[in-house]
């Protein structure tokens, strides 16, 4: 977790199964914007949603409404 430190954003480009379960909790603690954008698209938008951060699935269409809030 230690390059989460002051983080603007984790970006998942890899199938590596170290990766598909981190503990969001922990990353959003060390984190300075919570953003994630999934490039393999294995996160649950709706729980990290919930936990805070903002969460884009590559090649995923994003809500109007989100897309809205973020320009």
């Amino acid at each position: 977790y230690e390059t989460l430190i002051d983080a603007d954003a984790l970006l998942l480009v890899t199938e590596w199964p170290e990766f598909r379960s981190p503990n969001f909790t922990v990353a959003s603690k060390l984190m300075k914007d919570k953003v994630v954008f999934d490039g393999r698209n294995i996160y649950d938008a709706k729980e990290l949603n919930e936990k805070g951060f903002t969460y884009y699935g590559i090649g995923v269409k994003q809500p109007a409404e989100q897309l809205k809030a973020t320009v």
